[in-house]
């Protein structure tokens, strides 16, 4: 059964704006606006919801947060979704979303990362809708750099193309987040570290590889707790979409090494990387333990799959952030000559 891909996004398309999980502070508001401007400059009509306020650690109760997203969803005027960023318990709507109506509705692109991957992989994996794991909307004015797509971008092209990134070669080393309240308006990422790919599975650490595979994943804190669940059936969408087997990238944001090797245990014995072909693993500031690092519980889990395992990839926490597409079909090549990822909407 063939991915389901969002007609093309074009000016003058409208763009919902909700927080399903964490909404924006009045400190940070301006930061909000501006990045609300910023698409309405592209051409985009935005519609800005009701629940995006911060009045606790989330915008709102979990029935109006689900209401607010599934209507937008719903909505065949809306041609876009996407969260101001992630937060930390948007999983307690996963249960309210209809996603059985969301699969008989016109496709509509949701994008994000962090918490916002809570829901948007369970979508993916129960629709067969593409999805997009990329910048939020707090980071949709900054200008990326040279081989990192926008959103925007990725969602304006249509099924049949193909689109490539590669490492910049350079990320943010302190992996914190601009002054947005002192500086809403800043549009230059700091990326000031050199650094690139670099394959970690046991007995080829180093090595040059190259895999393929319908792409799936999310952050390792949220979408872990699917596991096992009906939110979480990969088994179920590979059998469905992907018979080639599964690109999994994992975004590590903030757990220490020893919570992050327990959990991707977890993924792994409910069955989450049985139909893995590779895995693709986030740069990270997350802290590791004396003798045992990131990179050490990611092999400690999952060097036992036997397949290559490529990290400090772009795709989590630390600036810049890659627009993945949940459903493409990619290949991904990581090498001392090349570090790129090619995707199919196929």
């Amino acid at each position: 059964m063939p991915i389901r891909y969002p007609a093309p996004l074009r000016p003058g398309d409208r763009i919902g704006v909700t927080s399903p999980s964490s909404g924006v502070s009045d400190e940070l508001w301006g930061r909000f606006t501006y990045a609300v401007e910023c698409l309405r400059d592209r051409g985009f009509d935005v519609v800005v919801g009701e629940l995006n306020h911060a009045p606790s650690h989330v915008s709102g109760p979990r029935e109006a947060r689900a209401a607010e997203l599934m209507a937008m969803l719903l909505d065949p005027t809306i041609r876009a979704v996407v969260p101001p960023w992630g937060g930390e318990t948007g999983i307690d709507l996963l249960d309210l979303l209809d996603l059985e109506a969301v699969a008989d509705a016109e496709p509509t692109w949701c994008v994000g990362f962090s918490d916002t991957s809570t829901w948007l992989t369970p979508l993916t994996l129960a629709t067969g809708i593409a999805t997009i794991h990329g910048q939020n909307l707090m980071d949709t004015p900054y200008a990326l750099p040279d081989g990192i797509r926008h959103w925007v971008e990725v969602a304006s092209a249509s099924p049949g193309d193909e689109l490539e990134q590669r490492s910049p070669g350079r990320f943010r080393s302190d992996g914190g987040w601009d002054d947005y309240a002192g500086n809403p308006t800043v549009r230059a990422m700091t990326l000031d570290s050199p650094g690139t790919w670099v394959r970690i599975d046991p007995g080829h650490e180093g090595e040059p590889t190259t895999v393929s595979g319908r792409l799936i994943g999310g952050c390792v804190e949220t979408i872990g707790f699917t596991a096992g669940s009906r939110f979480g059936g990969v088994a179920d969408f590979a059998e469905a979409h992907a018979p080639e087997g599964l690109l999994h990238y994992l975004d590590i944001c903030e757990w220490n090494s020893y919570d992050i090797c327990r959990a991707l245990h977890g993924m792994r014995l409910a069955g989450w990387f049985d139909q893995a072909n590779g895995i693709l693993v986030s740069r990270t500031h997350a802290p590791g333990r004396p003798g045992f690092s990131q990179h050490d519980a990611v092999r400690d889990a999952l060097g036992i799959l036997g397949v290559p395992i490529i990290a400090d990839v772009e795709c989590g926490h630390v600036a810049p952030h890659l627009a993945l597409v949940n459903g493409a079909l990619a290949t991904v090549t990581a090498g001392p000559e090349e570090c790129s990822v090619r995707q199919r909407l196929v």
